[in-house]
């Protein structure tokens, strides 16, 4: 099936849009040395995402939006891993200590900003994001990270779940395939959230500040 054929399956079924939401938050997720290191088996090539994201981060520092970080950290004996660190031949690089859980140069988060150390692909899952978003009156969350088909897309689904606006931003998350990136990109776009450009988040983000 071509691109378009696809499309024209979905047409009338999927990909109706959301839109920004009145009060939202910056996710940055994952972003760890990993996928920046070419020595590492989760190296993801995701240069590029990070770039579009830390210009993100900028603009929301800027006109005063929440960011908040997620990494994944187990404890020495992956414990609290269970069947996803079981399942996977790469989370022990996120087992406590290890550098490749360290953040990757250029991205520092604030005193002030919030990091949510989880086990598991999804921000919500075992965390308290979902009770910080509702308290902070948040409706609409930016997603940007690694990897488009794991962390960011179990992500968006959550989001979705807990009743909050996903918003996925193209061009700061990243995989380490394209097939499965832009597979993702797709079904996050038709049944979950609203897939935009850097430019139209900057653009929404730039328009609240001076609201």
């Amino acid at each position: 099936m071509t691109e378009q054929d696809l499309s024209q399956n979905y047409k009338g079924a999927f990909g109706k849009r959301i839109g920004f939401g009145k009060k939202p938050a910056l996710i940055m997720i994952d972003f760890v040395e990993a996928y920046f290191d070419p020595s590492c088996s989760l190296y993801a090539g995701a240069e590029d995402a990070l770039a579009s994201a830390l210009r993100l981060q900028a603009v929301a520092r800027e006109v005063g939006i929440p960011v908040i970080y997620t990494n994944v950290v187990f404890n020495k004996t992956a414990l609290n891993g269970g069947r996803f660190f079981q399942k996977s031949m790469t989370l022990h690089h996120f087992i406590e200590g290890n550098p490749m859980g360290r953040w990757p140069k250029g991205l520092v988060p604030s005193e002030d900003e919030l990091v949510i150390s989880k086990q598991y692909a999804s921000s919500f899952f075992g965390t308290s994001l979902a009770s910080t978003l509702t308290s902070l009156g948040i409706d609409t969350l930016i997603h940007t990270g690694v990897s488009t088909s794991g962390c960011v897309r179990a992500t968006c689904v959550d989001c979705n779940s807990y009743g909050f606006i996903p918003i996925i931003v193209r061009d700061a998350v990243g995989d380490r395939h394209p097939a499965p990136h832009e597979a993702n990109l797709f079904d996050m776009d038709a049944k979950y959230g609203d897939v935009v450009s850097e430019e139209e988040t900057v653009s929404y983000l730039r328009n609240l500040g001076r609201n």
